[in-house]
């Protein structure tokens, strides 16, 4: 024997009716013992409470929805019941429309809907759905019996959520199926009392129906044949990575289910329960899909939890006070009194010390919660034990959900973590006993962000998603979307981790897009969907997407930005830029980002600043974290100036060799910005700033390497004349190197709390001697590397490798958030 039970959404519409009635048949053509219980049609239960209410205020509009509710149960029996029976169907839904326009017409005379008038008109939407659908299935040649479960199904007098007299139902449910070979086609969600008053059995009540007939019947399996493939690791309009949980074991489902998983309502898994009888949950709209399987047990799966589900918006209430430390019975008084007024308590926390306890309820009776614990309490609250007592609004609550998690080690570490990593603030915890949940309290609008991040991190044959926004498509921004596009799929299949690019701008035009911008076509969509740029927008666009794992890239030189940087860490946003304006300004500001990033567990990585992708920055945290003291820096760290003085060589002209490297690239346009040294200046000055040594940017002394003349000369070419003319300047020095087998190198040093930066010329025994090119070298000596100093050597400028810096950054973040 199986049960079948169809929620609103699968006898929704004629296309859906059509393919209830294909799965009646397979199971009929299959041999299978069938009883089939069904909901109303989508929405029709909502909108028979707002013609109660609008009949108690005496606004006969409400007849033009009894209407829309006729109208839609006809068109049904147009299209599915042939023309020669309709008219008796329709006669039949008639009868039932003017019962219901009767009882209407007198909640209107006397302006008043109790609970028990309601419950009887919502029935309704039940007892019209399952007549239609009964006289379809019989236009077929089924033979269905519509059965009313106000016959068989007897409950208390509680209406609006009626408890079930399962003594009494049960004999009657088998003296019924006793006596009938037809298939029963069974209205849900409705009963009566023992004087036959209709009630409703609650929220999901149709699920409850099926339970109850099952249960009764000893079915071999119960299917609840909804809108999805079966229960999710998570809701998947929140988690677009969620995915189906093929089989689920009933306390879980019981977990999932009371913290927002709708896909099932709890109180239907119990009569099941006690039976040991199987729950399928399967998808009308996708008949082939296996579904989920709840039972006893599950089978064993690869993932230490289950699934993750969530209320959207929840109240906090607190009570607290020194008075309740120790004082026996206060949690019972404030329980007793809620359980007293019927007060649903969602989640409940107390504090180890007894001082506090704080539950979770709906919000739209929060007011009502604090009047009455209020007045409960006044004389504890009078005389100082409690203080008053208050409401938290705006927030929601997480349950995480697995049978695994009793066996494991680290999940609510895990759990912790990855909220704290992504700034989700806990405002309360809760853990049964049972070890199979761990419920969390959070800022309502940080629910997308904590389920995600969440989800990626327990899920993680899923890849987890790092979200990007880059600021700055020239050629570094431009080569580093081209890296990610090469490496995306080595990444998600070897890495588990997913680069996202959600925003992106440059200096005309910014687009963002939670979805995600497709690498391939990034400068179309930029262009055509782009809308101008604005630096503050775009950053308020980024807050307000609050996505998880989301990092900032900066690919620009631009001093304006660095000043977002602050409020981006704040609102746990990771920073990596190759920008070294934010790390070369004050000290004071420096220290301020360091401060911001860990504090809010987030990351300012910045590897590019100095080497472009030389491992130099990471090199210096290392030592410092082992505890190693920095005695001296030397550094080449600019590569035009290394490709300037290692082309030089007798019988060249210095201006020649400047307008060769000008000419591939290598210097800015104008040549005197490297030659200047400034860009030097500022890497040395954070190379000592990563050392331990707070310096100011006036603390670096720069010797000059252009004479003045060049210095001062109005124009670019200007300044290549006045190159040629002091050409003997330069030749000199290289004479003066060479004839002491020395070469000339222009060399950042930092020593005894001093950062100096000119020409120098370096011997045959200076590990600086050998360069080639225009790479960079940094020295290190420290007290562990002090006879033999540590270097780092290799190209430390181009597009590639600043771009390949600032990628390992990026997936560095990657490996950091899981």
């Amino acid at each position: 024997m199986q049960v079948l039970k169809f929620g609103g959404t699968s006898v929704g519409s004629v296309e859906s009716i059509k393919q209830v009635i294909q799965i009646i048949e397979n199971h009929r053509q299959n041999g299978d013992q069938i009883a089939v219980v069904f909901s109303a049609m989508g929405g029709i239960t909502n909108q028979l409470i707002e013609i109660g209410r609008m009949a108690t205020t005496g606004n006969t509009d409400y007849l033009e929805l009894v209407r829309r509710i006729e109208d839609r149960h006809f068109n049904v029996i147009k299209a599915l019941i042939p023309v020669k029976e309709q008219s008796k169907v329709f006669a039949t839904i008639r009868g039932i429309i003017n019962e219901l326009e009767d009882l209407l017409r007198g909640v209107s005379l006397i302006r008043e809907l109790s609970a028990r008038t309601l419950d009887l008109i919502t029935s309704f939407g039940e007892r019209l759905s399952t007549t239609v659908i009964t006289e379809c299935a019989k236009s077929r040649g089924i033979p269905a019996q519509f059965c009313d479960a106000r016959t068989i199904i007897k409950t208390d007098a509680q209406f609006g959520q009626a408890e079930v007299n399962y003594t009494l139902t049960n004999q009657l449910i088998l003296e019924h199926f006793a006596k009938t070979t037809d298939l029963q086609m069974v209205t849900g969600f409705i009963g009566s009392t023992e004087k036959n008053e209709t009630t409703t059995l609650g929220r999901g009540g149709s699920d409850y129906t099926a339970s109850i007939i099952g249960a009764a019947l000893n079915a071999d399996l119960i299917d609840i044949w909804t809108d999805v493939d079966g229960m999710m690791t998570a809701d998947p309009r929140k988690v677009p990575n969620a995915f189906n949980i093929p089989t689920i074991t009933y306390a879980e489902a019981m977990e999932l289910s009371h913290f927002g998983a709708k896909v099932i309502y709890p109180p239907s898994l119990q009569p099941a329960f006690a039976r040991n009888i199987p729950i399928r949950v399967l998808n009308t709209f996708n008949p082939t899909h296996n579904g989920t399987v709840v039972s006893r047990t599950a089978e064993r799966r690869q993932y230490t939890i289950t699934g993750i589900s969530s209320i959207d918006d929840i109240a906090l209430v607190n009570v607290q006070g020194s008075g309740m430390i120790g004082v026996a019975g206060v949690s019972a008084k404030l329980f007793g009194v809620l359980a007293a007024h019927k007060i649903s308590v969602i989640l409940i926390s107390q504090a180890s010390s007894e001082h506090s306890i704080c539950f979770a309820i709906d919000p739209r009776g929060a007011e009502t919660v604090k009047a009455i614990l209020d007045a409960e309490f006044a004389t504890e609250i009078a005389h100082s034990h409690i203080d008053n007592i208050t409401i938290e609004r705006d927030l929601s609550v997480i349950a995480t959900v697995g049978e695994g998690m009793k066996k494991s080690s680290g999940i609510a570490g895990k759990l912790f973590s990855v909220l704290g990593k992504n700034g989700v603030n806990i405002v309360a915890v809760a853990q049964g006993s049972s070890e199979i949940n761990i419920s969390v309290v959070i800022n309502k609008n940080n629910l997308s962000k904590a389920l995600n991040s969440l989800h990626n991190i327990f899920f993680q044959s899923e890849a987890r998603v790092l979200n990007l926004y880059l600021v700055g498509t020239g050629l570094i921004g431009k080569t580093l979307l081209n890296q990610i596009f090469r490496q995306n799929e080595f990444l998600r299949t070897e890495k588990l981790l997913k680069v996202c690019v959600v925003g992106m701008t440059n200096s005309k035009k910014m687009l963002l897009d939670p979805k995600g911008i497709a690498l391939d076509d990034w400068r179309e969509r930029l262009l055509t969907e782009g809308v101008t740029t604005s630096l503050p927008a775009f950053v308020e666009k980024i807050k307000d997407y609050n996505l998880p794992n989301s990092v900032f890239i900066d690919c620009t030189s631009d001093k304006d930005i660095v000043q977002f940087y602050e409020s981006l860490l704040d609102a746990n946003i990771s920073v990596v830029t190759p920008n070294k304006v934010a790390n070369s300004g004050p000290y004071s500001e420096y220290r301020r980002l360091q401060r911001t990033a860990l504090n809010r567990g987030v990351k300012f990585l910045y590897e590019t600043n100095v080497g472009a992708g030389l491992p130099i920055i990471n090199t210096v945290q290392g030592l410092i974290t082992a505890g190693d003291q920095f005695l001296k820096i030397e550094a080449i760290l600019s590569g035009t100036l290394s490709f300037i003085f290692n082309t030089f060589r007798p019988g060249t002209s210095f201006a020649d060799v400047v307008r060769e490297a000008k000419e591939k690239g290598y210097t800015e346009p104008d040549p005197r910005d490297d030659l200047s040294g400034q860009d030097v200046a500022r890497k040395i000055l954070i190379l000592a700033r990563e050392a331990g040594f707070p310096l100011e940017p006036e603390d670096v002394t720069i010797t000059n390497l252009l004479p003045q003349a060049c210095l001062d000369a109005p124009t670019i070419q200007d300044f290549f004349d006045e190159l040629e003319r002091n050409n003997n300047y330069f030749e000199n020095l290289l004479s003066e190197a060479e004839a002491k087998n020395e070469k000339l190198r222009f060399v950042a040093s930092f020593e005894n709390d001093k950062a100096t930066i000119g020409l120098k010329a370096v011997g045959v025994d200076h590990p600086f001697y050998q360069l080639t090119g225009a790479d960079n070298i940094v020295s290190f000596t420290t007290e562990r590397y002090k006879d033999r100093p540590l270097v780092v050597k290799g190209p430390g400028a181009g597009a590639e490798v600043t771009a390949s810096g600032v990628f390992a950054d990026v997936v560095s973040i990657g490996s950091y958030l899981a």
